[in-house]
This record gives structure tokens, C-alpha cells and sequence, in this order.
């Protein structure tokens, strides 16, 4: 069984808008997704989704989520706003108390970055939430004497052109 990392599947139509039409961002999202998000993981894996997992409309999700493998979690992002049990009809467990520790990995698991002092030592957090760009990108909210590039990692859909990223692989 494989552990895999995916956030943000949605939010990539809201990055785009200013240089692509909506129906040319939507093909885009759809072959991306198709390519990518539907070969890994397989049915016995797990995937963290760390958030920003759906976004617009309840009929757009519904598209994507049944057709996602693997055992699903996720750690609800700013625009993951529908109930819980919208989430849990498509088999997402709901990961409440987040950051969440993978102790096997020495990981820390959350939507937005996580304050160095909270990450434990010897520990990365990987997160979502910044889209494509690093820490320092958005230094007005992530100093840099609070979040070193070397304990973060983004995982976000922009980074990872929609495909869920084997911890395994990633370490």
C-alpha cells in the first residue's frame, strides 16, 4: 500500500483566469486531471488531500470524486465549505484535528504552511494552500525568520500539474 499527497484538485480555475477563457482553463483542469489524478493512486493506496479539494459547483466535484482511487483523507482547506457528509458520500474521512503527523515519514501534513516553532524537529511540513509559489513569494505573510524553505514543502495541484505525489517517492 502507497501513501500519496494531493491538494487543491479545484483551484487551479481561479489561478488562471487572467490569461485563459473559463472554457479553456475547464478543458485544461479536465485533461489534467484525466492524465494524472486518475492513474495514482490505485484502490488500496491512501491519498491526504490537503485541501482546496472542491471548489464551484457541488455537480464538478461530484465529477471528480467518484472517480478518485485509494483510501481518501482530507484536511479541509479555505474552500472546502460544503457539510462533512458531502465529503464522506464520495468516502473522504475528514481529518479534523489538523496538522496531522505522519510519524513513519517524519512528516507534518496541513493546508497552509506551518510556523517552524510548530513543526516537530526533525520533522517537514508539506502543505498546500500558496498555489505555485514558495514561502517567500508571500513573505508579507510567511517571514522567513518563522518558516524556513528547508521545513516546507508545497505540494499544491499548481506545483504538481494535478498529480498525487508518492510520499515514498518524495523523500
Amino acid at each position: 500500500m502507497g501513501q500519496f499527497l494531493s491538494c487543491g484538485i479545484a483551484k487551479s480555475i481561479f489561478v488562471e483566469k487572467a490569461s485563459y477563457t473559463k472554457e479553456e482553463i475547464l478543458k485544461k483542469l479536465a485533461k489534467s486531471i484525466d492524465l494524472n489524478i486518475y492513474k495514482e493512486p490505485k484502490e488500496n493506496d491512501e491519498i491526504y488531500h490537503l485541501g482546496d479539494l472542491a471548489l464551484g459547483r457541488k455537480e464538478n466535484f461530484y465529477n471528480i470524486a467518484k472517480r478518485l482511487n485509494g483510501k481518501k483523507y482530507l484536511i479541509r482547506g479555505n474552500h472546502d465549505r460544503w457539510s462533512i457528509n458531502t465529503y464522506e458520500k464520495f468516502e473522504f474521512k475528514i481529518l479534523k484535528n489538523a496538522p496531522i503527523i505522519l510519524e513513519k515519514f517524519k512528516l507534518l501534513l496541513s493546508h497552509t504552511p506551518t510556523p517552524d516553532k510548530q513543526i516537530p524537529e526533525g520533522y517537514i511540513n508539506l502543505h498546500g494552500h500558496i498555489h505555485n509559489k514558495s514561502l517567500y513569494d508571500c513573505i508579507e505573510k510567511y517571514n522567513p525568520s518563522m518558516y524556513t524553505i528547508t521545513r516546507h514543502i508545497n505540494v499544491s495541484c499548481d506545483v504538481t500539474d494535478f498529480t498525487p505525489i508518492s510520499i515514498e517517492k518524495l523523500l
